[in-house]
């Protein structure tokens, strides 16, 4: 298509968690690695995240949830993508989400989920590798 310039991420916190610290340190690693960053900050809705990521023109949303509201954000945020006919933005997220909810997270569209131990270097290295390639790749 002809796109061009660094990968665009919206870094997310959706829901009432209150806990942002892994988030802002995944936003700063994926900016380190010549990543632009959209960081929503706390309490946002799937319609606001959504909202940001289109009007920044997003390659990815990266979501973050310690709550246990994994299931219902996550895919409310796909849904919404849907509707608004902007499924070439992918999704991926991490936090405190059981192994057993991460397969049908994945079949419902979630592309890449990333769990406590994950090394900021492996969440740089997955968006690289499956979000559009940067103008220097």
């Amino acid at each position: 298509m002809g796109v061009t310039g660094p990968i665009r991420v919206v870094v997310a916190k959706p829901g009432l968690d209150g806990h942002d610290r892994g988030a802002k340190v995944i936003a700063r690693a994926l900016r380190d690695a010549g990543m632009e960053v959209i960081y929503t900050g706390l309490h946002q809705t799937p319609e606001q995240i959504v909202d940001t990521a289109i009007q920044e023109d997003a390659d990815a949303i990266g979501l973050s949830i310690l709550s246990g509201a994994h299931n219902t954000l996550f895919v409310k945020v796909l849904e919404l993508l849907r509707e608004r006919e902007a499924e070439d933005i992918k999704v991926f997220g991490g936090g405190i989400i059981p192994e057993a909810d991460i397969a049908p997270l994945k079949e419902k569209g979630v592309a890449e989920i990333f769990t406590p131990g994950a090394t900021t270097a492996s969440i740089v290295e997955w968006v690289n590798a499956n979000v559009r390639q940067s103008a220097e790749a």
